[in-house]
């Protein structure tokens, strides 16, 4: 009988275990598939802030457009001196076999540079955002788990933990796992921890949001980097001018137009 009742509640946990598993991927599914208009168009304005507090400020212009189930973005740097001109593109693909393409042009030496998997993980221009964080995750590249349910910012959240199913993977993404918290109402990622395989730590927060013709946009977003308790940098980026769902020509989303500028 003993063995029989411990037999029927390892299967009960087990079955219990997968239910939750397929609960959260469902929900990171939402996420994925959460609408966020077909183009979006908007100001960024980027404050690096070192360890000492010292800051510097970029300001940028953003475009996104969809391309059937694909995603193109590109941004441009307009200053300061040092990176005005600078243009970066990217072709996130829904297909999980293709790789999102990526591009970076840098007027100084009036080349575009396409950026390889191998280097996804670096530093986006100075900042805690990774190349790898430009692009939306590909959803089948991870195994999930619900955590627990909490508050942010008087709202309820989903804590959910994504692993990496494989070492390509993390070396790509340069994250061993990631702890999101997920609004329940609007299907929206409000805060994560992600852990990098190098031992630091990246706290992203979306502080600031509204909701513009039906569609949910951020306001302000931070990611900052630590080691233990100590912030190595932080990287704010706050957005204005923004404009859902208006009219982008195809060819804004080009290499060509990388080089051509605003």
């Amino acid at each position: 009988m003993i063995k029989k009742i411990t037999t029927l509640s390892l299967l009960s946990a087990l079955v219990c275990t997968s239910l939750l598993a397929n609960d959260a991927r469902d929900i990171a599914q939402r996420v994925h598939d959460r609408d966020d208009g077909k183009s979006l168009v908007e100001d960024m304005t980027m404050v690096l802030i070192d360890k000492n507090g010292h800051k510097r400020v970029r300001q940028l212009k953003t475009f996104s457009k969809d391309f059937g189930e694909d995603t193109h973005k590109i941004l441009f740097f307009k200053s300061p001196a040092d990176v005005k001109d600078t243009a970066f593109l990217t072709y996130d693909y829904e297909d999980n076999s293709k790789d999102d393409d990526q591009w970076l042009y840098l007027p100084a030496l009036k080349k575009v540079k396409r950026i390889p998997t191998s280097d996804k993980s670096s530093s986006f221009m100075g900042s805690d955002f990774s190349y790898y964080d430009m692009t939306d995750r590909d959803v089948d590249d991870f195994d999930y788990k619900i955590l627990k349910h909490v508050k942010v910012r008087g709202h309820d959240t989903t804590m959910i933990e994504s692993t990496p199913k494989t070492e390509a993977v993390v070396d790509e993404s340069g994250y061993t796992k990631t702890i999101g918290l997920i609004r329940e109402d609007i299907d929206m990622v409000v805060r994560s921890i992600g852990f990098l395989k190098n031992g630091k730590r990246k706290y992203f927060d979306v502080t600031k949001m509204h909701k513009q013709d039906g569609i949910w946009v951020i306001d302000e977003m931070t990611m900052t980097t630590k080691k233990g308790k100590q912030t190595l940098h932080k990287t704010i980026l706050d957005f204005s001018n923004i404009k859902v769902n208006q009219p982008l020509k195809d060819d804004l989303f080009t290499t060509r137009r990388l080089q051509k500028g605003l």
